[in-house]
């Protein structure tokens, strides 16, 4: 048998919710529908963000403890919802799910590592999908500093991925010049890190707590690791397999 290609799959909040304040489950169909069509192929493991969304869709929480905490209660409420959603249209499509929560702190022990690579190994050979996300209630930095970005790079290190697709609302990077004068520019690929540092402009948006320059530091640690990163427009259908088919402008980082 040939050896399937492994991809981890980082998808953000805007993306999860079609830049709305509600998880869009026809995003989730797209998604589903594109690993469906590439699993004899391919196998995916999943970073997905989107937890405080989904219970921002149920509750509003009242308190007088710093919005972090809220935040982290609001992570606690949405987890389980985001794994059902996830877990119902996946299965529709005759793919099986299951969930892993990460802290950044697993990734600096040893046995940490060795034991999360061992787990989700014997789920991807058991035909399951991984969706992994930060364990919130523990640990806040994804909340504080990068939309999942940093996590899906320490993930598909970790793994030896043989791509890191970043799902964004964008078509990949876009050049300073092309940015400044309103026609976004789209850099198609990437081998120098110098370069592209002068070309990013940052800006966070409006549901993730990442920004360009998340991503630029993330593919910075897949390159490390040997990895080719994509940062591709997720919030376009089928963006996997077009970018794959080089039928979108997206950004390659070698």
């Amino acid at each position: 048998m040939q050896k399937k290609k492994r991809i981890l799959l980082k998808i953000g909040s805007n993306t999860l919710t079609k830049e709305t304040n509600n998880i869009s489950r026809g995003k989730i169909e797209d998604i589903a529908n594109q690993i469906a069509q590439l699993q004899d192929t391919c196998e995916f493991v999943i970073v997905s963000s989107g937890a405080i969304a989904v219970a921002k869709q149920f509750v509003k929480l009242e308190s007088k403890q710093k919005e972090v905490f809220v935040k982290q209660a609001l992570a606690s409420i949405g987890q389980p919802h985001l794994i059902r959603i996830y877990q119902e249209i996946f299965r529709e499509y005759g793919l099986l799910t299951s969930q892993c929560l990460l802290s950044y702190s697993d990734f600096e022990k040893e046995e940490s590592k060795v034991n999360i690579t061992n787990t989700i190994n014997v789920l991807v050979n058991n035909n399951y999908i991984p969706i992994i996300n930060e364990n919130d209630t523990v640990a806040t930095d994804e909340i504080k500093f990068g939309d999942n970005d940093k996590l899906g790079a320490l993930t598909a290190s970790l793994l030896n991925a043989d791509l890191f697709i970043i799902a964004t609302n964008t078509n990949g990077i876009y050049t300073k010049a092309s940015m400044e004068n309103g026609t976004p520019k789209t850099i198609d690929e990437v081998t120098d890190f110098k370069e592209l540092a002068e070309e990013v402009v940052n800006s966070k948006s409006s549901h993730g707590s990442g920004g360009m320059q998340s991503k630029i530091e993330a593919a910075q640690v897949t390159k490390g690791a040997n990895i080719e990163t994509w940062i591709v427009n997720g919030l376009e259908e089928n963006f996997i397999l077009n970018a794959m088919d080089n039928k979108v402008p997206f950004t390659k980082i070698k």
